[in-house]
């Protein structure tokens, strides 16, 4: 009697070889959602740290190219051709040339600038935005192709840009107010009075994670015809470094 009342009461303290094989398959269970769920919000935190960093990315810029785009110049190229002088500025759906006061790659911001933006398709991987930028030093710069390896990646990843012209209402040539998708400076005698970027990229967190996400970017052209910058003669005349001071006052 006392044997078997001690074998009794030591298999009610125990634990059998089941109960221990239940538990510890329920607490597999749970670390197994316990280590999921932290992979997922880490994974989520990354995901939201990399679209903070490309929208931060976006927007500086942006800033900067509108900079750029708001100190256009109305330059006049000197042709040696019969065809007579033109405004060097020349625009499309995914590219723009233009004069400007304001440099984004140059360390020293003296004199102007010729800036190319081209966008460039890549097609899975998203395309580009590039940046070509160089002197105007040359009769033909306007002409010229600039170096392959001089250009600098503005935005990356991004599935579109498109560049849009404002050209304002003239009674006088019977021209209503619009936005265009092409402008020749050549045929219309000035800048145009606004542009607008388009930058259309995917999202990558949230519930529009994969969508298409669009960012406009506007710049006013203070400065859209050629009078405007004609040098006075005399003790008032004006050259580079004022025409620059006084676009970065206006776009300012």
């Amino acid at each position: 009697m006392i044997k078997r009342a001690r074998q009794g009461k030591r298999s009610e303290t125990g634990f059998t070889l089941l109960e221990v094989i239940v538990t510890l398959t329920i607490l597999g269970f749970i670390l197994l959602i316990v280590s999921g769920a932290f992979r997922l919000g880490l994974s989520v935190w990354e995901r939201g740290e990399a679209t903070r960093e490309d929208s931060q990315r976006l927007r500086t810029v942006s800033q900067l190219v509108s900079q750029q785009i708001k100190s256009a110049v109305p330059y006049k190229v000197k042709t040696e051709k019969a065809e007579g002088d033109y405004l060097a500025f020349e625009g499309s759906g995914h590219s723009l040339k233009f004069i400007s006061a304001l440099p984004i790659k140059a360390k020293q911001s003296e004199g102007l600038v010729y800036a190319i933006y081209e966008f460039e398709e890549k097609g899975k991987e998203g395309g580009r935005l590039v940046l070509y930028e160089q002197r105007v030093l040359t009769k033909n710069f306007f002409e010229e192709r600039p170096k392959e390896d001089s250009g600098v990646t503005l935005f990356e990843g991004v599935s579109d840009v498109r560049f849009e012209y404002y050209r304002k209402e003239d009674p006088s040539k019977n021209r209503t107010e619009a936005w265009v998708e092409e402008w020749n400076a050549k045929e219309e005698k000035e800048l145009p009075s606004a542009l607008r970027m388009k930058i259309t990229y995917s999202s990558r967190v949230g519930k529009n994670e994969g969508e298409e996400v669009p960012l406009t970017v506007m710049a006013s052209i203070q400065a859209n015809q050629f009078e405007d910058l004609k040098t006075a003669v005399g003790p008032t005349a004006f050259g580079r470094r004022a025409i620059r001071e006084r676009l970065l006052r206006q776009g300012n």
